[in-house]
């Protein structure tokens, strides 16, 4: 009998109700070196976008001196976080119908082409417009890595470089003000875009060279015949027109709601009862298109997609809000620098990367990844509930702790909505549904660290007015964290701490909220084995 371990019969079409698993495939999936060089590849790919996310936060004093451009600061970062978020739905439908492998090296082109924008930028504008073009690509790559992934290695082993690749994104995403505050300090804030090109050169490189979609690309069969017309329908203008604009409503709200105007202005207002109304719109052109919508009714209506959607917006809003908050609490309150605080939170960082890895290995070796969505609810709980107990003169063992027990189950439980969608779609689904988790991953991240941002602002703003009244609160909330100790007086010192300290703790039971929540993803998820069933009438 021939093993069919790694080859499989190519899938043109699946019964209604077959799930991914249950085909059995012959795809010829590449190995040895060659999958090696994709692995490679596609986890640069995945670092250069992760260190842009973070990147430019330290490189911002630099750049600021610069352009003399202050005013510009919040969108440095907002440019490139609106273009990423609001056309990832728009590449997953890209990647559902195009050729995969083309569309993966068009967006890494253009993020390389944001990228050389900002590091060669003669104008804050020049910066921005960069940042934006890379947010743009950024979308397709983040994307594309994981679709690709999905098509280069079995659904069984899909788990383990799934893993690798997530512990290159998380490293990545914290190690970004690092390696940003080096390369500013001793180079030219610059370098912070200039070190993308060679990464992602390699990366075209070796795809265009070593990557084959095994059985054949979405440019085959149905697709290949289509008409120009036909293939911008199969876009969803409509619903991608409607749906970038509800998405950059409510991300400017979110961005300015609460520090640049109160949340009962009248801009913001505007902003979210547009949103609201573009999302329902949104959702009618999707019911109105059916199969060619961008996010096609049946997939959202299936249960295991609602569950591995609610837990990836829900451990992304708890991760995330605890990745802005904990350097505030290291710089603020324990009054270190800012890459000190980076190297502070590498506990968490260890630990995602080892839990993750080690975690896709039992997937492979037992079949099942939904376990592991309930072990990561109870650690990520369990560590977010301690992280809030921190107090001004918690001792080095106990926000090490904390963070480790918070990381173990983060690195479990951040690559299971994927594998989720994975195993439970049909083949032709897996890049929308794939799309869809990345998106709500992406959101929960962005809501809930502007709602911290807000809870942190609101109780320390009240703390202040009614424990420390002698001081100006505007000089503690402008001010920054690495200036409090220059900003106020020694005597006063102890008790801005106690509320700064307060003001966080309020904040942190946010994360802890969500990290709860993650347990309704859990609960809905499937019990689907990743391990392909054996066709005994295979010869």
């Amino acid at each position: 009998m021939q093993d069919t371990s790694e080859t499989a019969k190519p899938v043109s079409s699946s019964p209604p109700n077959e799930k991914a698993s249950d085909i059995v495939e012959r795809i010829q999936y590449p190995t040895g070196l060659r999958l090696s060089l994709i692995s490679l590849a596609l986890a640069m790919s995945q670092l250069v976008t992760a260190l842009d996310n973070t990147i430019v936060a330290v490189a911002i004093p630099k750049i600021t001196d610069q352009f003399h451009s202050l005013e510009d600061v919040g969108w440095y970062g907002s440019a490139y976080l609106l273009t990423g978020s609001a056309f990832q739905l728009f590449f997953g439908r890209l990647y559902s119908f195009l050729p995969q492998k083309w569309v993966y090296i068009t967006a890494i082109a253009i993020f390389e082409l944001g990228s050389l924008i900002c590091a060669v930028a003669p104008t804050s504008t020049a910066l921005i417009v960069g940042r934006a073009i890379a947010g743009l690509g950024c979308a397709g790559i983040n994307t594309g890595c994981l679709i690709i992934c999905a098509k280069a290695v079995p659904l069984e082993r899909r788990s383990i470089f799934m893993g690798i690749l997530g512990a290159v994104y998380w490293v990545g995403s914290v190690a970004g003000p690092l390696v940003g505050g080096a390369l500013a300090d001793r180079t030219s804030w610059r370098w912070c875009f200039y070190i993308n090109l060679p990464l992602g050169a390699i990366t075209v490189i070796v795809m265009g060279l070593f990557f084959k979609v095994p059985g054949g690309d979405n440019s085959s069969d149905e697709y290949k015949n289509l008409s120009f017309m036909d293939r911008v329908q199969k876009c969803d203008p409509w619903g991608t027109s409607i749906f970038m604009p509800c998405i950059i409503c409510l991300l400017l709200a979110l961005q300015w709601g609460g520090t640049k105007y109160p949340w009962n202005d009248r801009r913001i207002i505007a902003l979210l009862v547009l949103f609201g109304v573009l999302l329902a719109v949104f959702m009618v052109i999707q019911s109105w298109k059916q199969e060619n919508a961008t996010v096609p009714p049946r997939i959202i209506k299936q249960r295991g997609v609602l569950a591995a959607t609610a837990f990836a917006f829900a451990l992304s809003g708890s991760f995330f809000s605890f990745i802005y908050l904990l350097p505030i609490y290291f710089q603020a309150v324990k009054g270190v620098t800012p890459i000190a605080s980076g190297i502070d939170n590498l506990p968490m960082v260890l630990s995602i990367v080892i839990s993750s890895l080690v975690v896709g290995g039992l997937i492979t070796s037992i079949g099942y990844f939904t376990p592991f969505m309930y072990v990561a609810t109870v650690f990520m709980a369990v560590g977010a509930g301690l992280l809030s107990t921190l107090t001004v003169h918690a001792p080095p063992g106990h926000w090490i702790g904390y963070q480790l027990i918070y990381g173990i189950g983060v690195g479990a439980g951040i690559q299971q909505p994927l594998m989720a969608v994975q195993a439970i779609m049909k083949p032709e689904d897996v890049a929308t549904g794939t799309t869809l988790v990345l998106f709500l991953q992406t959101l929960g991240g962005t809501v809930f660290v502007s709602v911290s941002q807000n809870v942190l602002r609101s109780k320390l703003l009240s703390g202040l007015i009614s424990r420390v009244p002698s001081i100006n609160p505007s000089v503690i909330l402008d001010g920054g964290a690495t200036s409090l100790r220059t900003a106020v007086d020694g005597t006063l010192l102890p008790a801005v701490l106690d509320v700064y300290n307060d003001a966080l703790v309020g904040a942190y039971y946010v994360a802890v909220a969500m990290a709860v929540f993650c347990v309704v993803g859990a609960l809905g998820s499937e019990w689907k084995s990743v391990k392909r069933k054996k066709d005994d009438d295979l010869t």
